[in-house]
């Protein structure tokens, strides 16, 4: 297994954030804003965000009064998001893959396709036994992960980015099972490239549906973009669900 946990180095890796969170931030907030004024959750709810990553979902809903709670399997993010931590704002190292708190939040949130690394469907069963294991009964989940058709429709194959004077060449391809991402990192401050591999499962609206409910959770809304628009399943870019303990 170690062999296959790639996301463990780099979930760590400073380009890593710099190439997906830095410049993300507006988006971000109004997603989560998105999110709070369609859910409405009562003053007192107790959230849990899984697979926090440095924490700026946990930031926002924190500001909006909830308590909050992050966890993520990378120490160096964790360690980054402790500087935020107050009375209702709570940071753990924790693998999305082992038990948490039980019984114990309103609202569970696992964002940004923070999901679908792992080796094996029972590893992502796992994970979604947590999040159902997490909330009280009629607490609620939402899970934003990419849309599977509309990313195999559109697939960028080639792509160079340059963010603050390092370059990110990203290589994509898919099978059936998998989309897949070669970066190659290079860096004035490096002696050498860095090179990364992104794998992650091709789990559709059905995949969830059974997953979900296998835990005791049913899917009661899904949307397709951050702006909460309708689900197609060739349009819009995000699969993102709601689904309710029973």
């Amino acid at each position: 297994m170690a062999a296959a946990e790639w996301y463990k180095d780099w979930f760590n890796s400073s380009y890593y954030h710099k190439l997906y969170f830095d410049r993300d931030e507006k988006e971000a907030e109004a997603f989560m804003q998105q999110l709070i004024q369609h859910l409405r959750p009562a003053s007192n709810s107790r959230m849990v965000d899984i697979a926090c990553g440095k924490g700026r979902h946990s930031k926002f809903l924190a500001t909006q009064g909830f308590d909050v709670t992050g966890i993520d399997i990378s120490p160096d993010s964790i360690q980054f998001a402790q500087q935020f931590a107050s009375d209702n704002l709570h940071f753990y190292v924790h693998d999305m893959r082992l038990l948490f708190w039980i019984n114990y939040f309103d609202y569970a949130f696992n964002l940004f396709t923070s999901f679908g690394y792992f080796a094996t469907r029972r590893e992502h069963d796992d994970a979604i036994r947590t999040i159902a294991a997490s909330l009280k009964p009629s607490g609620k989940v939402v899970i934003d992960y990419l849309n599977v058709h509309y990313v195999e429709d559109r697939l960028v194959h080639n792509e160079v980015k340059s963010i603050d004077g390092t370059i990110y060449e990203i290589h994509r391809w898919h099978t059936d099972t998998h989309f897949y991402k070669k970066i190659t990192v290079t860096d004035p401050a490096l002696s050498h490239p860095l090179f990364h591999e992104e794998k992650v499962a091709k789990f559709s609206l059905g995949d969830f549906t059974d997953m979900l409910s296998f835990q005791g959770l049913q899917v009661t809304e899904v949307f397709g973009d951050y702006q909460l628009n309708p689900y197609d399943i060739r349009k819009t870019p995000r699969l993102i669900l709601i689904a309710q303990k029973q």
